[in-house]
């Protein structure tokens, strides 16, 4: 059995504590083969039924990565009209998204359709598929961050439009799009807090049946 230290634990604590959804990169490349080793720990990660469902998509052409902007863009528009007065201001001056600078940008889908696993544990709860997904992407951000690489999700998207920009298979779901790079500072504050948007609870709540 493997043993870990408490400096291993208190480190991982640390790990979590600053991995922050960055949206504000520098424009400096990324080395492959450090993507790559972060990309990989996709192959490690648990799935329902060893379903194995995630499927990446580097987004790289100007004609892609303009078409996900231009989806950003309009959504977010679309977003605003949901605020008014001081919050629709404070929405407004948000930076939501990194998708301008980020170098690397990845969609990262469900196969909802796939055959491997046997349908094993999805039966009675086919999202679990998608869970497995948001998991291996957790592993995928925490790696990334402890090589000082910053992760942003882009949740502000049209699925739909996005799926027939990048042309991928009608049973694909998407579950993120992320933006990977350098962030141009440090912190371990959530930027939504900082901007007064809303706060982080300091408490579980945590109910008994």
């Amino acid at each position: 059995m493997t043993e870990f230290t408490s400096e291993f634990r208190d480190d991982l604590q640390r790990l979590m504590q600053w991995r922050r959804d960055v949206r504000r990169f520098r424009t400096d490349p990324v080395d492959e083969a450090l993507l790559k080793e972060c990309l990989d720990t996709f192959l490690l990660a648990p799935s329902v039924g060893l379903s194995e469902p995630w499927r990446v998509i580097r987004v790289e052409s100007d004609q892609a990565r303009a078409a996900a902007l231009k989806n950003y863009e309009a959504a977010n528009a679309e977003a605003l009209k949901g605020y008014d007065g001081d919050r629709a201001a404070l929405y407004a001056n948000l930076k939501l998204s990194g998708m301008q600078e980020s170098p690397v940008q990845l969609a990262i889908y469900c196969d909802d359709a796939t055959a491997k696993g046997q349908g094993l544990g999805a039966a009675t709860m086919p999202e679990m598929r998608r869970y497995s997904v948001v998991g291996a992407i957790t592993q995928f951000w925490l790696t990334a961050r402890s090589f000082g690489l910053g992760v942003g999700w882009v949740s502000i998207l049209d699925p739909a439009q996005l799926n027939r920009d990048l042309d991928v298979p009608s049973e694909w779901s998407l579950v993120a799009y992320l933006c990977v790079g350098w962030p141009e500072e440090l912190s371990d504050t959530p930027e939504l807090a900082k901007a007064g948007w809303e706060n982080r609870d300091n408490t579980l709540p945590i109910q008994s049946r």
